[in-house]
């Protein structure tokens, strides 16, 4: 059992701060904006969270007038009109909100120019938290907050994770990961294989019953809180999907990874639960850790398309070194579903590899 892979911890869940003074236009605006509020110190404006969006989070300090109110410290989200949807991130937050689960506060709310003043959920993600001892109890608070989550659901409030959804997020993997990273370029054969795969896995899924789906309940996203933990960030994206979505997006994480069997202990944690509570998860306990496992296999196919882009477009090598733990997952599900098994000989042949025989069923 055993913790296998960590990086270097970040404050929050998402922007990433740019380089404070007068050419830094949005930073400006910012501090104008929080000026005018009267709540706090404007000028106390530091980084709180460096990450993969165009988001920005900056840590401010309250006035002291205002500190019974709101505490010592609030978060202000800069988030560019033109590159994100702040309207969804307030629509989200009140749906998690009437949910019952940690979310920050909206203090105040400039939609149009992509300003909000949020409380302070802390420092401490899940991932700079989670150790051997404490992580039982953490991914057992997480997963109770997801079940709360999911009785929430209500059909046509968000956004459908639809099969042009999920196709469109694997074609990430084909332009990013196999013709960008890997540099190559499918053979027609190749092509439909990789294609009948996509099919196979997207069928799986759009069968699965339907929830809130947050998109990317997982490590960094999570707060240690000392009450109601979690805190719950970077929800904006949320859609209407797969029941088994944010499960395997918590505990088969990108950025820490597990013993399987320590989390097949903790996804059966979660379907008990879930039958409990009324959620329409598979009665049979196998078919729904196949439902897991496919839903699993389609968020890594297309997060290791994104960790390229990220990479190659955008400049953050950072996200290569997680590559290895993603892949590994992919290939570990994939090698043990015969339906699957073309993803594998494929990948082996991109990547010159020689292949792993393993038990199919």
């Amino acid at each position: 059992m055993s913790l296998l892979s960590k990086v270097p911890p970040t404050f929050a869940a998402a922007g990433e701060p740019a380089a404070a003074g007068a050419t830094d236009s949005r930073l400006v605006q910012l501090k104008a904006w929080l000026q005018d509020l009267n709540l706090v110190q404007a000028d106390s404006c530091r980084p709180a969270s460096v990450d993969a969006s165009f988001r920005r989070y900056f840590r401010v300090d309250v006035l002291p007038a205002a500190q019974g109110a709101h505490g010592a410290t609030l978060v202000v989200m800069d988030a560019p009109p033109e590159r994100e949807n702040t309207a969804a991130f307030v629509t989200v937050d009140g749906l998690l909100t009437e949910a019952g689960v940690s979310v920050p506060v909206i203090v105040a709310q400039d939609l149009a120019q992509g300003f909000l003043l949020l409380s302070d959920l802390g420092t401490t993600t899940y991932l700079q938290a989670l150790n051997h001892d404490n992580a039982a109890t953490l991914y057992a608070e997480a997963l109770s907050a997801l079940v709360k989550i999911q009785q929430h659901s209500q059909p046509g409030v968000l956004p459908e994770f639809d099969r042009a959804f999920m196709l469109r997020e694997l074609g990430i993997f084909t332009e990013w990961y196999v013709g960008k990273h890997l540099n190559t370029t499918l053979t027609p054969r190749q092509e439909a294989d990789l294609n009948k795969v996509f099919e196979t896995i997207v069928a799986n899924c759009l069968a699965q019953p339907q929830v809130y789906m947050h998109r990317d309940y997982h490590s960094r996203n999570l707060m240690w809180m000392d009450e109601n933990n979690p805190g719950i960030l970077d929800f904006q994206d949320a859609v209407y999907g797969p029941i088994t979505y944010d499960a395997a997006s918590l505990l088969r994480d990108a950025y820490v990874s597990w013993d399987e069997e320590l989390v097949l202990d903790w996804v059966i944690r979660y379907w008990q639960h879930a039958r409990a509570a009324g959620l329409p998860v598979n009665k049979d306990f196998d078919a729904f850790y196949k439902d897991f496992e496919y839903m699993a296999l389609q968020r890594h196919l297309k997060i290791l398309g994104i960790f390229c882009r990220l990479n190659y477009r955008d400049g953050k090598a950072m996200y290569l070194g997680d590559l290895p733990t993603v892949m590994e997952y992919v290939r570990r599900t994939a090698d043990r579903y015969r339906d699957l098994k073309p993803l594998v000989k494929l990948l082996d042949v991109l990547e010159q590899r020689q292949p792993d025989v393993r038990y199919t069923f």
